[in-house]
């Protein structure tokens, strides 16, 4: 009996060391994913983050998953960085987005985010009809099983009413010369 146990108790192991592998970095979410664009985001002269665009489909298609990786040049913390999303939701979204919805979508970047500092990394993959996936350096962080989320989020960057359009045309890699 104590062996089936232990058969049993290494079969579940290895079954969750599998699953917490096939997350366990973003790409495999994206396979031949390859880099559209990339940009840097500057405020006031000051280095921010820089930026790449990754997917599979080029041009980006909107119902195709792709990578946004933001590798951060300076510290800020969680907080700054969701209030910062969540302003810039709002301010795309307008009427369309309630404040509730924003308030349960701010608890879930307060799950998906971390304080940064100079050279980390945040990748969010965003998985069209599902939600979006937010990895630290290589490591699954948070999922939100939200597509409206996911849209809502990805547009700071992505909506032609984003506020650095220079940055977009980079990551679309539409950007002339």
């Amino acid at each position: 009996m104590n062996r089936l146990r232990l058969r049993l108790y290494h079969g579940v192991l290895l079954l969750g060391l599998s699953c917490t592998q096939a997350l366990a970095n973003w790409q495999e979410a994206l396979p031949g994913a390859q880099i559209i664009g990339a940009g840097e985001f500057r405020v006031f002269g000051f280095d921010v983050y820089n930026a790449r665009l990754w997917s599979a489909a080029r041009p980006l298609a909107p119902d195709q998953p792709f990578a946004l990786e933001l590798i951060y040049q300076r510290s800020i913390s969680r907080d700054d960085l969701v209030q910062a999303s969540v302003d810039e939701i709002k301010r795309l979204s307008g009427a369309s987005v309630s404040t509730e919805q924003l308030e349960r979508w701010k608890v879930q970047m307060q799950q998906s985010f971390v304080d940064v500092k100079a050279g980390m990394r945040i990748t969010g993959v965003y998985l069209p009809g599902q939600g979006a996936r937010f990895f630290v350096g290589q490591q699954p962080q948070h999922e939100v099983k939200d597509p409206q989320f996911a849209r809502a989020f990805f547009d700071i960057w992505l909506d032609p009413r984003t506020r650095n359009p220079e940055l977009r045309q980079q990551l679309l890699g539409s950007a002339k010369p």
